[in-house]
């Protein structure tokens, strides 16, 4: 006759270990070298995606292969030489977001069973290459960050086509969450709010004007539905509220127009040019479009729209810095993901 142990005797059972969740922080991309060679490899497959230009027909591949491709990587290879972190031979924005996912995998380091990693959408390191990094660490779960506050098409909604483009080559596909935009997020508006007063406080000048500067659209795209116009006016008047500022002293431009197209105005060049012809002499210009600086605003608007501004009669000109990995600026990601891993964690 068989015996049977007491229940406070038996061993409990072993807890199963809990799933590897993977996180991944995308960017949009840079060119792997600061020369022709690089830049146009880069440009061929940003300038090819349909959600960057959506009219990919014959005109538009002709004017692509032999003119812009022949022409422009030339032009935009000096810029970043201009930029480049020749210390690491990159560029800021691969310098920064590395740094971005090193501190958050710092940040959320008691979740033990949570793997960082980034990527860029164009260039290196691919989407595809993370992801795959990702499983072969036995993540079954996967957390997508898009690293752009305001939703586009041509921003967060690629980042979305590439992911489910590379999970449909995989049999064994993680569960996909992706993180939403944060464009009035009170974390994002406050940091934005405390980086731009600490940088203004430390300036040997008091702007007269704020510029708010947010990557430009073709004004068709809005026009056909995007989002992103209406998302830039939310962080907009957030920060006006929040810095307690009119719509007279904190203005919204929008910078790199590309081709002949219209695109989303005020335009931020031909606004720096007035403004100095108007009288105004101090300005200071801020990105809250960008989760890290790049090109657009190290290149573009520190130098570009600075030498424009100050050719025009403008005197004192000041880029403030994006959130980058800041501790704002890490503070608004790790609530971002720690949010969108509830259940996961």
């Amino acid at each position: 006759m068989s015996t049977v142990m007491p229940f406070e005797n038996a061993k409990p059972a072993a807890e199963a270990a809990p799933e590897r969740v993977g996180v991944l922080l995308v960017n949009l991309g840079t060119p792997d070298t600061a020369d022709a060679a690089g830049v146009r490899v880069y440009l061929r497959e940003f300038l090819s995606d349909p959600r960057v230009i959506e009219d990919q027909g014959l005109l538009w591949k002709l004017i692509l292969n032999g003119i812009i491709l022949r022409v422009r990587p030339r032009a935009k290879a000096r810029d970043y030489q201009k930029i480049w972190n020749a210390a690491r031979n990159e560029s800021p924005l691969k310098t920064i977001t590395r740094s971005q996912a090193e501190k958050l995998a710092a940040d959320i380091a008691d979740h033990d069973h949570v793997v960082v990693d980034w990527a860029m959408r164009y260039g290196n390191p691919s989407i595809q290459s993370r992801i795959a990094a990702l499983a072969a660490q036995g993540c079954s779960r996967l957390l997508v960050v898009p690293l752009y506050p305001q939703y586009s098409a041509a921003t967060s909604a690629t980042v979305c086509d590439e992911v489910f483009r590379v999970l449909a080559g995989m049999r064994a596909q993680p569960v996909l969450r992706v993180t939403p935009p944060y464009y009035d997020n009170p974390d994002y508006i406050e940091a934005l709010a405390a980086s731009i007063n600490m940088h203004l406080a430390a300036l040997p000048f008091r702007p007269e004007i704020v510029v708010a500067s947010f990557h430009g659209m073709p004004k068709a795209y809005v026009e056909k539905g995007d989002p992103y116009l209406a998302h830039c006016m939310a962080t907009t008047d957030a920060l006006r509220k929040r810095l307690g500022l009119d719509a007279s002293k904190l203005i919204l431009t929008f910078q790199s127009r590309f081709g002949n197209d219209e695109w989303l105005q005020p335009y931020t060049d031909k606004t720096v040019e007035r403004l100095a012809k108007d009288g105004v002499r101090r300005i200071a210009v801020v990105t809250p479009g960008f989760a890290a600086d790049c090109l657009e605003t190290l290149e573009e608007i520190a130098q570009e729209n600075a030498e424009i501004f100050k050719h025009a009669g403008g005197e004192q000109f000041a880029a403030i810095p994006c959130l980058n990995d800041s501790v704002g600026g890490m503070d608004v990601i790790r609530r971002l993901v720690l949010r969108e891993l509830q259940g996961w964690i």
